[in-house]
């Protein structure tokens, strides 16, 4: 059995087959799909999994609690990867009751068509439930990432220490990208694949909602949590404060002194301008500096080092009259994600008719805002002495903005 902490037990499942979490994200390390049991007087079960893994799931169920009935299935968040084997599970048990917000089970009874047995929390301090020794807590944090997300606090009599402890189920928060390989809580795994992922994952799927993520910390700033369990990665246990901190930091939009150079390229010459930018903005001291072709590069990992990094330098030819396609799409992206306070410029070609560097300045002027570092550079047809010294030049003043932050 997977216990975590005294009755608490890992119950979820990892997916090592899907290659696009929600048909978008790259999943080169797989994706597990958490939930947890706590075997107490009343059995309770935090969140589910993906309806596909449901008979490995209730698998691990039984393994913990053998035939004895789920009194409590608590639904920290509607979207399918967890709630889809709700409508399973109530035909396993029938008398389970489902604690979730308002906001969960209007959108229950359109995914699922389950209107009964539900019992509606409403977060305030109160608002608990008695297991037995464990006592939950329930906290509403809208729109971490979808209106009707919350967590759920449970106090946990500690066998090893004259002290409770505190377990937070926090749903899809302080979740990352990638499969757990045999231990579930972060102290018993190595755990460095897991920080970028935690960064892409947050960048990409979390990454607009940076406000009602604080918001959500400042709700959970007054308590200890000596254990994070999210619905996708390891138990945080090890690592709390590190993870929390991730959290903080992103939501606020900071970022270290680095540089992220995309690029869209046909024949070269775009890319070779590129490196030109990147090669002064090397030798002026910058030593945080990635660079990705647009077409190449699957966007999320992109966009996740735009989470880590201020500074970003875009280029591209002109295409059909407009922007190149790809550039396009990861501009369009970037303006979804509401980054705020990076430093762009950008750089583009073309061979009879400029379009590039006029399209890629609207975008920065309509949507993105982004403070503007250096003159955009035009380059018709190839590199030549002067369009080269311009490069260089936009490279050293990036990079002296991002040294001197």
């Amino acid at each position: 059995m997977k216990e975590i902490a005294n009755k608490i037990y890992y119950v979820g499942v990892n997916d090592r087959n899907k290659n696009l979490f929600e048909g978008l994200w790259p999943l080169p390390n797989g994706v597990s799909y958490n939930a947890y049991l706590i075997d107490d007087e009343k059995v309770c079960l935090i969140d589910t999994v993906e309806v596909d893994f449901f008979m490995p799931f209730l698998e691990n169920i039984r393994e913990v609690i053998g035939d004895r009935p789920i009194d409590y299935v608590v639904v920290n968040h509607m979207e399918p990867d967890h709630s889809g084997s709700l409508a399973l599970l109530r035909q396993f048990y029938p008398n389970i009751e489902i604690i979730g917000n308002k906001k969960t089970f209007d959108m229950m009874a359109g995914f699922y068509r389950l209107t009964t047995g539900l019992h509606a929390v409403s977060g305030t301090p109160a608002d608990t439930l008695s297991l037995g020794a464990h006592q939950l807590q329930f906290v509403l944090t809208p729109m971490v990432h979808w209106p009707e997300t919350m967590m759920t606090l449970a106090t946990v009599p500690s066998v090893a220490v004259l002290q409770q402890q505190t377990v937070l189920f926090s749903g899809d928060a302080f979740g990352c990208f990638g499969a757990l390989n045999g231990a579930y809580v972060d102290e018993q795994m190595n755990c460095d694949t897991f920080w970028l992922e935690m960064t892409r994952y947050y960048s990409n799927i979390v990454g607009k909602y940076g406000t009602p993520v604080q918001m959500a910390l400042k709700k959970l700033a007054g308590v200890k949590v000596d254990y994070i369990c999210s619905t996708h990665g390891p138990v945080w246990h090890q690592y709390v404060e590190k993870v929390i901190g991730i959290y903080d930091r992103l939501s606020k939009y900071e970022a270290e002194p680095g540089l992220v150079i995309c690029y869209g390229t046909m024949y070269g010459n775009t890319e070779r301008a590129a490196e030109v930018i990147a090669s002064a903005a090397a030798q002026a001291g910058l030593k945080n500096i990635v660079m990705y072709n647009v077409s190449k590069t699957h966007h999320s990992y992109i966009i996740r080092d735009l989470f880590r990094y201020k500074g970003l330098i875009v280029g591209a030819p002109t295409y059909n009259t407009g922007l190149y396609h790809e550039m396009n799409v990861l501009l369009d992206e970037l303006s979804q994600k509401d980054i705020k306070g990076r430093l762009f410029g950008w750089f583009g070609s073309f061979s009879w008719a400029s379009k590039a560097v006029s399209e890629i300045t609207k975008w920065n002027n309509e949507k993105l805002k982004y403070e503007q570092v250096g003159e955009p550079v035009e380059i018709k047809q190839a590199l030549n002495d002067e369009t080269i010294a311009k490069c260089e030049a936009l490279g050293r003043e990036m990079a002296a903005r991002l040294l001197n932050i």
